[in-house]
């Protein structure tokens, strides 16, 4: 038998141990500190990337189901990525490949995870997403609609299961299979967990959405930012404010205030002009954290490599445009094409990529930019 003098040093080691496994597993599923977050960044290169999706794929789900998921194009491409200095890039996953066969969709990012590794570039990955159709369905995807921009592209979840309560279980299985799958994988960059949460898509499927969407929306994100959070994943976790205001100060929303206060790191879209590009830096670099400016690069509407990327540089902005290859997206149309679409003429101006479907650039001089700014120098000829 122990003394009582041992059993009480004991009881103390015990308890010592318990609370250090408990707080390690805090700090495991809290937010990041702003120390920690500054740490991540200060070790990653300046992030330069496309939102990605190959050009034979019109959604997430035509990307990533197995009878259409094809490494192949997607090697060529990230190698023409890798050629012009892009270090990452921003790929949107979905709860629907998952639902179907989990192990063959681990096993496909697996694959996407190897060839991306290979070229150099670190994907950031979204797990959830409310543009465009919000009635996605497996199987065989409908081609392009004839001149429109993002004609087939669908949400993640769909209305179906956001109006669904039972189906949180099914949903909250997908998002910690995918990222407990891969929390320690060096290959990942990190999680964005729900794009434009706050997107009721009026000028496409308005008619179409969940009628209290945004509310049933605002009650999941914590919950998904929680989720992701208890499989305890080494990369950060972030969700992109897009409709912020921050030229007139008015205050956050309740979904941009989630998001601000769940984000490990903060990510934003804006397609708008340089001078409304510096002006939300500056706004959001109050926030103290690594800001990563997950959507950019819409020519027609002021946005322009030539413009932006060297701002993004000058302020240590990670810069992520929308839109790589020219492909079944059909991204390079403007966002009116919804209600002019672009069937006799093609546009004066491409709006988003930065490739033709050869991968010859759609202007010289923005890829002589790019790998410039990133350190490869002078383009390479093709």
């Amino acid at each position: 038998m122990f003394s009582k003098s041992r059993r009480s040093r004991a009881a103390v080691l015990i308890v010592s141990i318990l609370f250090a496994a408990s707080n390690s597993l805090l700090a495991q599923t809290s937010r990041w500190t702003e120390e920690k977050a500054r740490t991540w960044y200060e070790q990653q290169p300046w992030l330069v990337g496309s939102n990605y999706i190959p050009t034979d794929a019109i959604n997430e789900l035509e990307m990533w189901q197995a009878s259409t998921f094809n490494p192949t194009q997607i090697d060529k491409e990230l190698g023409w990525a890798e050629d012009m200095g892009m270090n990452t890039m921003r790929v949107f996953l979905h709860d629907l490949v998952w639902q179907e066969n989990p192990t063959g969709f681990k096993d496909r990012i697996d694959r996407f995870l190897a060839i991306s590794s290979r070229h150099h570039i670190k994907p950031l990955f979204v797990l959830f997403d409310s543009c465009w159709d919000p009635n996605p369905k497996l199987g065989l995807q409908h081609p392009p609609i004839p001149g429109v921009h993002n004609s087939g592209w669908v949400q993640s979840p769909g209305a179906a299961a956001l109006k669904d309560p039972a189906q949180q279980e099914r949903l909250k299985a997908y998002v910690t299979g995918v990222v407990g799958a891969f929390a320690n994988d060096a290959r990942v960059l990190g999680w964005d967990v729900w794009n434009e949460p706050s997107n009721t898509n009026d000028g496409s499927y308005r008619k179409q959405e969940l009628k209290n969407k945004e509310q049933v929306v605002e009650e999941m994100l914590p919950k998904v930012f929680a989720w992701a959070r208890e499989a305890h994943p080494s990369q950060p976790l972030t969700s992109g404010v897009w409709d912020i205001d921050f030229a007139k100060g008015t205050p956050p929303t309740k979904m941009q205030q989630i998001q601000l206060e769940n984000s490990d790191v903060i990510s934003f879209h804006n397609y708008g002009w340089p001078e409304s590009f510096e002006k939300e830096v500056l706004f959001l670099q109050k926030f103290n954290r690594p800001l990563i400016c997950t959507e950019y690069m819409a020519r027609g509407a002021g946005s322009t490599f030539d413009t932006i990327l060297p701002l993004a540089k000058k302020y240590k902005v990670a810069a992520i445009n929308w839109g790589f290859v020219a492909g079944k997206t059909q991204t390079y149309y403007p966002w009116d094409s919804w209600r002019h679409p672009y069937i006799v003429d093609e546009p004066a101006v491409w709006f988003h990529e930065v490739l033709h479907t050869d991968g010859t650039p759609y202007r010289d001089a923005e890829v002589k930019l790019i790998r410039d700014l990133t350190g490869r120098g002078k383009m390479a000829t093709r």
